[in-house]
């Protein structure tokens, strides 16, 4: 089992040498920081070399973190789709090291939409780097895994939950991470004998990482823990021998003592929104569960939603939206809103909270343009209008779509607020 309070050991990963896949940047790059305290070697396997427009880090400025905090580090150029890539990596990281012996299977890709609305080009990305890419570089590794005193491979994947409300919104995305998790349910029988520990970890809340920004804006962060999390429970992972096993983050530091969460939150004053693939008993541990079990209900057998806004039709909340429209909102939103609302009939509406003291109506915004277009089912759009859920919940469980600001969409929390206030 897990060592008690082993997160606090003295240098437990001294000398020994991590093999971090998507290290560049956020959970990655935490457990190479955490590490790299120790003294530990990390070698960075990632495709980062030149600044991205949107998503900051390199492999050469992990790299340089790295080296700051007291680790060595071997920054490699790699993308795990690349057998060939992939191979050097791993033998040019043996001759600087000596060895491997962790893998952290962190690189990943994302794409949340259904079937019909998913390219094959992003299905193809999504099942080359989460499961082909997991896959491979195992591969690689575990014959200089099985050299290690201490060898671990750790998937940054789910648990495996067979239940239609992880695959229904995003299908791909869902086969893509849990190929990750059946190569830790396979591997761990695999290569028991070899004294190889293969394991799984996946965060309970979203993790504020820049990919969650570009994905839902600055201010969805603010709902997330810092991808320090995920790092301290890897670290005590591996300290221990446990193999086979789907942690998650919270329970493994738990299990270690630790009692203080709010360190590792953005903002402890908010309320944390849970991520994906979590057990029914995880999800209602989160104090506002609710608003997110009403998204997730509509997969359980008999359950039925309302589609109405606290009573209201589709029309009625659009009026109750103009009725608490000002100058003062318009002047601190500054976006115009397009909403595609879908089913049995589907209808757009625009709200402006851009010119003058904002103006509602049906069909698409005077403007022509819209600075971000929400489209979602009419039970999740009553559910929103009437309380029970949340825009950043609709948005993290994939009952909502964005597209364009998303920040701005996130500011929808404060004009429903404005409305139950005035209403």
């Amino acid at each position: 089992m897990l060592i008690k309070s082993c997160i606090f050991a003295d240098r437990a990963l001294a000398g020994k040498t991590l093999f971090i896949t998507g290290a560049s940047r956020g959970i990655g790059k935490a457990i190479a920081l955490r590490a790299a305290r120790d003294g530990a070697n990390i070698v960075i396997a990632a495709k980062t070399t030149e600044p991205h427009p949107k998503l900051p880090g390199t492999i050469y400025t992990a790299a340089k973190e790295v080296e700051e905090v007291g680790g060595k580090c071997f920054p490699c150029v790699v993308d795990v789709r690349e057998e060939e890539q992939v191979q050097k990596a791993v033998a040019s990281a043996v001759e600087k090291f000596g060895g491997i012996d962790i893998l952290v299977n962190n690189a990943s890709a994302i794409h949340l939409t259904g079937t019909v609305d998913t390219p094959m080009k992003r299905y193809d990305l999504m099942h080359n780097i989460n499961t082909r890419g997991t896959f491979l570089v195992s591969k690689v590794c575990v014959p200089y895994l099985r050299k290690s005193s201490n060898a671990h491979i750790l998937n940054i994947s789910p648990p495996l939950l067979m239940e239609s409300r992880w695959f229904k919104d995003h299908v791909a995305y869902t086969m893509a991470k849990f190929g990750m998790s059946m190569c830790v349910l396979g591997m761990a029988e695999e290569l028991k004998d070899d004294n190889i520990a293969v394991n799984a970890l996946w965060p309970k809340t979203a993790i504020a990482t820049a990919a969650m920004e570009m994905l839902g804006g600055k201010d969805i962060t603010k709902n997330c823990r810092k991808p320090e999390i995920v790092a301290d429970a890897a670290y005590a992972i591996f300290q221990g021998r446990d193999t086979g096993k789907f942690f998650i983050d919270e329970r493994v530091l738990k299990a270690q003592g630790v009692t203080n969460f709010d360190q590792y939150a953005v903002d402890p004053s908010q309320q944390l929104s849970p991520d994906f693939f979590l057990p029914e008993e995880e999800i209602k541990s989160f104090p506002n569960w609710k608003e997110f079990e009403a998204v997730y209900a509509a997969n359980k057998p008999g359950a039925s939603g309302s589609a109405s806004a606290g009573g209201d039709s589709v029309e009625g909340v659009f009026n109750k939206i103009k009725s608490v429209l000002s100058e003062e909102i318009v002047k601190r939103t500054s976006g115009v809103y397009a909403f595609q609302i879908t089913g049995p009939v589907s209808e757009t509406w625009y709200v402006d909270m851009k010119n003058g003291a904002g103006s509602v109506g049906k069909g698409d915004p005077p403007s022509g343009k819209a600075d971000v277009t929400l489209t979602m089912d009419l039970d999740s759009f009553g559910k929103m209008f009437g309380g029970t859920l949340k825009p950043t919940a609709a948005f993290m469980s994939g009952k909502l779509k964005l597209k364009g600001d998303m920040g701005l969409a996130m500011k929808l929390e404060q004009l429903m607020s404005k409305m139950k206030a005035k209403l």
